[in-house]
């Protein structure tokens, strides 16, 4: 059966398309928010993030915390401001796919509540790496200092 256009996906893409730049600064700041949000939990809790980074093995787990809230500061204020969108993106994948693979192994904890955690965790952070791939091959639209820069 094939897809036949029809009024209401002609309406949808021509939204999509009017609106490309204003939603490409939503998904933006929607895929920043995660950082921003863990930055705020570990300046606000930093014992308890190093207490984290310490049960998962982290070598010297202050330095750890401390490179890791300074890298969702930069990350979520080159996604939010859109200046270096796109080196953002890499480094949002970048930073992603290292802690999933760090501390979200859910394979590696008993069945129950907490792989089914951690499980959620690795899901979510596998639609993070998707985004940061989109916000990589769109850049930052219009609504960004990018734009700013090169006009």
């Amino acid at each position: 059966m094939a897809f036949r256009s029809s009024k209401l996906t002609s309406r949808i893409d021509a939204f999509a398309t009017g609106s490309a730049d204003l939603l490409i600064l939503i998904g933006r700041i929607m895929l920043a928010w995660v950082f921003v949000g863990s930055a705020y939990g570990a300046l606000t809790n930093f014992s308890g993030s190093v207490g984290y980074f310490r049960s998962l093995n982290v070598p010297v787990p202050q330095l750890f915390t401390i490179i890791t809230v300074t890298l969702e500061i930069l990350m979520s204020a080159g996604l939010i401001l859109g200046i270096g969108t796109r080196y953002s993106a890499i480094l949002v994948f970048l930073f992603v796919l290292s802690a999933t693979a760090i501390a979200h192994r859910y394979w590696e904890y008993p069945a129950g509540p907490q792989q089914i955690g951690q499980y959620n965790n690795f899901l979510k952070n596998i639609s993070i790496l998707g985004g940061a791939l989109l916000i990589l091959v769109t850049g930052g639209g219009r609504f960004s200092l990018d734009r700013r820069l090169v006009d």
